[in-house]
């Protein structure tokens, strides 16, 4: 028995290695359509009684994707435009670079001219070449099936998450309290991610795009879009928008402007994620994830699996916790509890037995005799 377990056992494990190589080069896909799956599983469940799993699902993956592509699609029709203007400017010499440069020249020492820079960067990074254009064939190629794949993940992750459940829950060696803690733990945990990550995002996003505003800088909204996006990168995220803004700023000749702006974007804006990030999972959530584990979870998750990790990364962190937690409820905290509840159960049970045997049972306890 022990060796067939074993040999059962053994096939699991090489088969869940090899399923696992399989799915490795989509990791980033496979992950994302969980993370889509997530919030969207209320509303599943909520329809699916009336109007079907199937047409739930389906309906809820086209609203999804066309909740997601149409904005993405604006968002990179938009910064073209942006890019294209600002480079026209900058060649007729409405944008004028001199003052930038020569401060920086200040700074460092060293002459730079922006301008030229500029318009290298093209030849610097192949674009416009064929193997550029080669490499961004594959690209958009590789981007096109990933998200094929998770849209079609995502309608069976809604379709059949609740089967899978029932199946984890008879397969997994564990007993059935124990599976509901670290299931209730886990969902705490990625609640506490998915909401952290999305309402600070939007936080901040709007926090800098009103120094945006504030301060002039041109198509204050649109950028406050991107902002809201770019947010969910610690630290760096929104920089991207309003640090660049400042030294636009500087180029025009508003060097009051663009030094508040760096000032609210390094005081107001960057602090309010440390600001904000514990109030929102105290919030929303039962989980007090530490804002240093959710940070380091991020920028390892980034560095192992992409932009994907700036979910999963706090996930996993969050999770060991979770577990660590559920250990420790079970064995660490109740096991005195159980020690003394066993050992007062004997002492009850010896104080039943009588000091002495009755002859005719036999030399039995009372109420033990044989049938």
């Amino acid at each position: 028995m022990n060796q067939t377990r074993l040999v059962i056992l053994g096939l699991a494990g090489g088969l869940l290695g090899l399923a696992a190589l399989l799915v490795f080069p989509f990791v980033e896909f496979f992950l994302l359509a969980v993370l889509l799956a997530y919030p969207l599983r209320p509303l599943q469940r909520r329809f699916e009684d009336t109007v079907g799993p199937r047409l739930t699902a389906g309906g809820l993956v086209l609203a999804a994707t066309t909740a997601i592509i149409l904005p993405v699609l604006w968002l990179l029709r938009v910064i073209v435009d942006e890019v294209t203007t600002f480079l026209d400017d900058a060649r007729s010499g409405e944008i004028d670079f001199t003052d930038l440069e020569s401060r920086i020249a200040d700074l460092t020492g060293e002459q730079i001219d922006i301008l030229d820079w500029i318009q290298s960067l093209p030849q610097e990074t192949n674009i416009g070449t064929v193997d550029g254009a080669l490499g961004v064939f594959q690209t958009v190629t590789n981007l096109l099936i990933g998200l094929g794949l998770t849209v079609f993940l995502l309608y069976y992750f809604l379709k059949d998450a609740d089967r899978f459940n029932r199946w984890l829950r008879a397969t997994a060696p564990l007993p059935d309290r124990i599976y509901d803690d670290l299931r209730t733990e886990l969902d705490d945990v990625i609640w506490a991610v998915i909401a952290s990550h999305v309402l600070i995002a939007v936080a901040q996003g709007f926090v800098a795009g009103i120094g945006l505003l504030v301060l002039g800088v041109p198509n204050p909204v649109f950028w406050t879009i991107v902002m809201i996006f770019l947010a969910v990168l610690p630290i760096i995220g929104s920089f991207l928008v309003w640090g660049p803004a400042a030294l636009y700023l500087f180029s025009i000749g508003q060097s009051l402007a663009g030094g508040a702006l760096l000032v609210y974007g390094a005081i107001v804006v960057s602090f309010s994620d440390d600001f904000l990030r514990p109030i929102v999972i105290d919030r929303y959530t039962t989980t007090r994830l530490n804002p240093s584990a959710i940070i380091v979870g991020i920028l390892g998750g980034v560095y192992l699996l992409g932009f994907i990790g700036i979910f999963f990364g706090p996930v996993i962190i969050g999770s060991l916790r979770a577990v660590l937690d559920v250990y420790r409820r079970e064995y660490v905290d109740e096991g005195p509890g159980r020690s003394v509840t066993t050992d007062t159960t004997a002492t009850d049970a010896d104080e039943t037995v009588p000091e002495e045997s009755s002859p005719s049972d036999g030399g039995q306890p009372s109420g033990a005799g044989g049938e």
